[in-house]
């Protein structure tokens, strides 16, 4: 889109409808369209011609005669700058790039009334209006201005005691120097990091407290927004490095690069093009297909063969589930690695049970001489979950050891007092870096690596070492440590599989959509910036979407932070109670729950489970997150 049909737009906005072109005004008008830069198309009768040369008038500073072209002139600069910005938000969410540059240079222009092709300076004061004529006369381009010293941009103009105020200025326009690292994810999903530097002198008086910059990721051909994002610098961390990181999409044939933008959004001139290239990308190789899910006869639990084993789950199920049953060889009639994707909810847990039972019928059949079971849970929640299940199952069931690691230096005794031992990648790293001096590290037979798809976060360094290590303990001491990992579905199964030592044959990559229960998803857009606002606008929608479609059942509402499970807990009581209705979600007696409601310290919590409204997160005491789990 070009200038031209920029102002066209913008002149035919219904804000402008009322104005009218006055007969004594076409002389006026018709001197001005002489005088202003971007032509017009419209006649000078139409009224949208009258409102595009009054704003080119607006940004040109060119005077007016007529008290009533004036007063028109202030109503429509007035409305200039919000309309602008809309068609910029507009072209932004369109994804449309070149649009997006010029609408929001455009919006500059009327700010700070002048032209983009002339010379950023004119948004100082200070500087005489003769010498910036005579440094846009010189043609001389703003990035060799910059690389200049003080006493060679006097000489340049030749006002050497102005070389100094014009370097000064110079290095004052807000610009972003960018370093851009590329890694690729899949092959159509590349993570992109940036590091940005400031590279200009921030002073208070000229930029205020903070300065935004658009960050925009554009195609090689320019036209197309793969990424838009808002960052604020603040003057307390005008001088440290900014990292940002984002996926983008890349499509084959694969292009040979794209640009980063940085544009300030209050400033024209203040525009850093970074170039990425893809000339030394290498894209992984493409994933094999999912594991299809295989129309067999649910297997009944009569199929372990043993007594304990069938008792161990006779109270809770006759047969197993699909995805249960195609890994049921796999699991428990071989010692192989097996490597299990599947999604949340699909019965993993049994998976791994399954492999316990294993471990224990070849102990008791004298095929394996000594055996203990690890299972690492990557977070202490989960692992401490697993621990109380655990206990109950396999302690009081079938009269086993189950122990849990901390991390403290008691760990050595409790390991050698368990057969089933729970643990966090952490404190399985801490205690078996001496594993050739700890005889019940190598006497480990069963290793279980659960949410194994979680080695791509933060916990992946300590996971990526512990599960190589324990294959290292393998070679070197000639004991079969047989490694079952799960996890959900994810693309680069095979690759997992690979190093964590599973064949073909034991490797279960089950996609997303398998599941034992069918999984709707609806996804709603919030193009709001500010991280609390855009809290807040959810809130109405989460109540309105539980209201509709799970009013009477229990529903879970995943956030990101602490701080925010309260603040929508209270959010979505007061929405209940504006509809009169404040018990709406307690589906219990009061009574009943009013000697678990003395039990919470949290005032707050224990206002919203009064309301039937609870919530969960690390701050809370294992008692209030019992009562919450009940």
């Amino acid at each position: 889109m070009s200038d031209i049909e920029l102002f066209r737009v913008f002149s035919l906005s219904s804000e402008f409808k009322f104005i009218t072109v006055r007969s004594e005004e076409k002389l006026e008008l018709a001197r001005l369209l002489d005088k202003v830069p971007i032509p017009v198309k419209e006649g000078i009768d139409e009224p949208s011609a009258k409102v595009n040369v009054l704003l080119q008038a607006y940004i040109s500073r060119l005077s007016l005669e007529g008290f009533a072209l004036m007063a028109d002139m202030v109503y429509i600069t007035q409305s200039a700058g919000r309309i602008m910005r809309a068609m910029f938000e507009i072209a932004l969410r369109r994804g449309w790039a070149a649009a997006a540059s010029k609408t929001l240079n455009l919006c500059n222009m009327v700010q700070h009334r002048m032209w983009g092709a002339q010379s950023p300076l004119r948004q100082f004061r200070g500087i005489p209006p003769g010498i910036i004529k005579r440094i846009e006369g010189k043609e001389f381009s703003w990035d060799r201005l910059y690389d200049l010293k003080a006493h060679a941009i006097g000489e340049l103009v030749r006002f050497p005691s102005m070389g100094k105020r014009i370097h000064h200025c110079v290095h004052r326009l807000p610009r972003l120097d960018i370093e851009a690292h590329v890694q690729p994810i899949t092959r159509t999903v590349l993570r992109l990091e940036l590091s940005i530097t400031p590279d200009f002198d921030f002073k208070e008086k000229i930029h205020g407290h903070a300065q935004g910059f658009w960050i925009i990721v554009e195609d090689v051909d320019g036209e197309t927004i793969l990424h838009s994002e808002y960052f604020i610098l603040k003057k307390a961390f005008a001088r440290e490095e900014h990292n940002l990181s984002f996926t983008i999409p890349i499509h084959e044939p694969m292009p040979p690069q794209y640009f980063v933008k940085a544009m300030a959004d209050r400033w024209l001139g203040a525009t850093t093009v970074k170039p990425v290239s893809f000339r030394h990308l290498i894209l992984p190789e493409r994933y094999a297909a999912p594991t299809e899910l295989l129309d067999l006869q649910p297997l009944s639990i009569a199929e372990l063969q043993n007594e304990k084993f069938i008792q161990f789950y006779s109270g809770r199920f006759k047969v197993f589930n699909p995805i249960q049953t195609q890994v049921f060889n796999s699991v428990y009639k071989s010692d192989s690695n097996v490597l299990i994707t599947a999604p949340t909810g699909s019965g993993k847990t049994v998976c791994a049970e399954l492999a316990v039972f294993r471990m224990l019928s070849q102990l008791a059949s004298g095929k394996k001489m000594s055996g203990r079971c690890v299972y690492i849970a990557p977070m202490e929640e989960l692992a401490k979950e697993r621990y109380e299940d655990w206990s109950e199952k396999f302690g009081k069931g079938l009269g086993l050891k189950v122990v849990m690691l901390t991390g403290g230096q008691e760990d050595v005794r409790t390991l050698k007092s368990g057969q089933i031992v729970i643990s966090t990648p952490k404190a399985w790293d801490i205690i078996s870096r001496r594993w050739k001096t700890r005889k019940d590290i190598q006497t480990v037979s069963l290793f279980i690596v659960d949410e194994v798809h979680l080695i791509g976060g933060h916990v992946g360094p300590i996971l990526e070492v512990i599960v190589s290590r324990m294959r290292y303990i393998a070679a070197q001491t000639e004991n079969k440590i047989r490694i079952v990992a799960l996890g959900t579905s994810i693309a680069n199964a095979k690759d997992l599989g690979d190093w964590v030592g599973a064949s073909s044959s034991n490797l279960y990559a089950f996609h997303p959509n398998v599941r034992p229960v069918p999984l709707e998803i609806r996804i709603q857009g919030f193009g709001i910036n500010h991280y609390d606002s855009r809290m807040l606008a959810m809130s109405k929608p989460t109540y309105l979407a539980v209201k509709r479609l799970s009013d009477s059942k229990p529903t879970l509402v995943f956030v990101s932070s602490r701080k925010q499970t309260g603040r929508t807990a209270v959010e979505l009581m007061s929405f209940a109670a504006a509809e009169e209705d404040p018990k709406k979600f307690l589906h219990a007696d009061e009574k009943d729950i009013k000697d678990y409601l003395s039990q919470i310290k949290n005032q707050t919590l224990k206002h919203t489970l009064s309301h039937g409204i609870g919530f969960l997160h690390t701050g809370l005491t294992d008692t209030e997150k019992n009562i919450v789990k009940e």
